[in-house]
């Protein structure tokens, strides 16, 4: 039969061994409300971090290619390629002036030789009347400067086509990072000869390091 100081004993006994259990259960809680935080943190970055890189605008040759199709120069512009700009313009001024002057004189010799072919005898304000009496001399001109008309255009076409692929290449390689340190240096190399399988020769090579 247990006495009353016995009982007293058991439940002290008791009561330490449910507060012990107590701290661990707390203890336990923690760690895991901890790592769940932390999971919680780390959950909430990763997004963070790849919105910020998506939020990160990137250099695009469709836009390059887009915004000079539209106007000349203004991909070199989105490019920050400034100083091309002019040079493109001057070719276009340039061809713009050949055309003028190339078809002017074409229409002058076209106007003579109607002149001339029909027999007019009203006045007119052209010297290749007089300057160039026969009829063939006036169709060789005609013929000459129209073929510079037409070179003309062509030309300026194709310039324009080299605007756009120069903005074009230009915009695939403005985030292409090549590195400081290059470097050129000659290696040692073994080198099979041609239908010899067995025997190897040896060379040199030069290697570049980007």
């Amino acid at each position: 039969m247990l006495t009353f100081p016995v009982i007293k004993k058991l439940c002290s006994v008791t009561k330490t061994a449910f507060s012990l259990k107590a701290v661990f259960l707390a203890f336990i809680s923690l760690l895991m409300v901890s790592k769940l935080s932390a999971q919680d943190t780390t959950a909430v970055q990763i997004p963070a971090m790849e919105f910020d890189s998506l939020r990160t605008p990137m250099h695009s040759a469709h836009k390059a290619t887009l915004y000079s199709l539209m106007l000349p120069g203004l991909g070199q512009a989105y490019n920050k390629k400034y100083w091309k700009i002019p040079i493109i313009y001057a070719g276009f001024g340039a061809l713009a002036y050949n055309f003028k002057i190339n078809n002017d004189e074409s229409k002058k010799f076209t106007e003579a030789y109607r002149y001339v072919i029909n027999q007019d005898t009203f006045p007119i304000d052209n010297e290749y009347v007089t300057r160039y009496p026969d009829v063939n001399d006036l169709l060789r001109g005609r013929d000459f400067y129209r073929r510079r008309v037409e070179l003309t255009v062509i030309f300026s076409a194709v310039w324009y086509l080299l605007n756009v692929i120069d903005a074009t290449v230009d915009a695939h390689f403005f985030d292409y990072d090549i590195s400081d340190n290059l470097t050129l240096h000659l290696e040692p190399a073994f080198m099979i000869p041609t239908g010899s399988k067995e025997r190897f020769t040896n060379g040199m090579r030069l290697c570049l390091n980007l």
